[in-house]
């Protein structure tokens, strides 16, 4: 890293707040008008880092080219967006290490795959618009994570050298996207994890359990 850290960046879903129960209620949503059993929580959580396309695929077992899906995609995105902020709050344990941050100086920002149309209201919605240093979304940029694109606009928006960044996420895309970027890269186990290989396996610089550790390992950066 060049020089002391200056600005930590954070996935949205499921690494600074936790949508899923939105996410998943639009699903089971949908599932009981076709007369469909709900399907369990959990089942649905993990499948939230992969956005419409793994909610839509859990619920359905459809993928994207199938007949049918951009419908039941379309209709999931505005079910969702009818309410998002019904139960969606920030993670408890991330509300001391905000305050943190910014006791700290250090400020911190949000970059999300989540289209402009949802993050922002939601972001607005939780309190955390007037406090993020800035807010790149999955429709800001020409390209998503796992891309570094996403990441390095919020570097030049913020003034600073992408080393001087860490983002912290709880997908492998998040690791893929911060590593191409040249940042410290950190895994959020708390969050969704999505499926595949174990997160110890993404190759991030640091893996942690509890947005606790974080004072602390920023600190050391």
């Amino acid at each position: 890293m060049t020089g002391p850290l200056g600005a930590v960046l954070f996935d949205l879903d499921g690494t600074l707040v936790d949508s899923a129960p939105d996410l998943a209620g639009a699903c089971n949503e949908m599932r009981i008008e076709r007369g469909l059993a709900p399907l369990p929580y959990e089942q649905l959580r993990r499948m939230v880092g992969s956005g419409a396309r793994g909610m839509v695929g859990a619920s359905f077992g459809l993928v994207p080219d199938s007949p049918g899906y951009a419908e039941l995609r379309d209709e999931f995105l505005d079910r969702y967006e009818a309410r998002m902020t019904r139960e969606t709050k920030v993670f408890d344990a991330m509300v001391p290490v905000l305050a943190w941050l910014e006791r700290e100086g250090l400020p911190w920002g949000i970059v999300t795959n989540k289209a402009s149309r949802f993050a922002a209201p939601l972001v607005a919605s939780l309190g955390l618009a007037t406090r993020a240093a800035t807010l790149v979304c999955g429709d800001t940029v020409a390209h998503a994570k796992p891309h570094p694109a996403p990441l390095l606009e919020a570097a030049r928006r913020l003034g600073l050298a992408r080393e001087r960044c860490a983002y912290v996420g709880d997908d492998r895309r998040d690791v893929d996207a911060g590593r191409a970027a040249g940042m410290l890269t950190v895994v959020a186990a708390w969050g969704y994890l999505g499926e595949g290989d174990a997160p110890e396996a993404w190759g991030a610089d640091h893996l942690i359990q509890r947005p606790d550790e974080l004072p602390g390992l920023i600190g050391g950066a």
